[in-house]
């Protein structure tokens, strides 16, 4: 993937995990969205939420060993962007961090445990994380790759693969949270 393609990818997610917005990111901020990302999880299903806020805090650990290059105990743009490179998207941190809060929002999305994500669901997600609704729908219809109106937990993998990890500029991924040249 080409650096500028992989940087527009990571300062979406620089901006949308900054909850201070102060162009830094910190442990607050980490808690802040791995309290987002456990909101998704029905008030009975701990499980999946302990398991977002366990996968977003070793994201933070992760991040923090690798990117805090001046050890302020923060990060700044570049040095997210850089940690994202260099750590988080190696395939055991990837799995650990990034694929782990997947498998459990999925988990969590998936209220009538059919093993799909529906688009109602989905729009609770956007509305859970504050991502924008404004493309949820089309995000939605991008990630449903064989078109059933359902979103598998394959499918939803392989998104989050792309938006992380893929090449390709315009793989249907890359709308997990919009459209990743637009703030989330």
């Amino acid at each position: 993937m080409s650096d500028a393609v992989k940087d527009r990818k990571f300062i979406v997610l620089f901006n949308w995990f900054d909850q201070g917005k102060d162009g830094y990111l910190t442990h607050e901020d980490f808690q802040r969205m791995a309290e987002r990302f456990a909101s998704v999880a029905q008030e009975e299903d701990q499980v999946n939420a302990t398991a977002m806020r366990d996968a977003v805090e070793n994201w933070w650990g992760l991040l923090l060993a690798a990117g805090d290059t001046d050890a302020d105990g923060r990060l700044a743009r570049p040095e997210f962007i850089e940690a994202m490179k260099s750590s988080v998207t190696s395939p055991g941190n990837f799995e650990s961090a990034v694929l782990a809060i997947a498998d459990a929002l999925m988990s969590a999305l998936d209220t009538n445990r059919d093993g799909l994500v529906e688009s109602q669901e989905y729009a609770h997600m956007y509305s859970a994380l504050g991502v924008s609704p404004e493309h949820g729908s089309d995000a939605f219809r991008r990630l449903d790759r064989d078109g059933d109106g359902a979103i598998s937990h394959e499918e939803f993998r392989t998104a989050i693969r792309e938006f992380y990890l893929s090449d390709d500029e315009n793989a249907p991924g890359n709308w997990l949270i919009g459209p990743f040249g637009e703030p989330a």
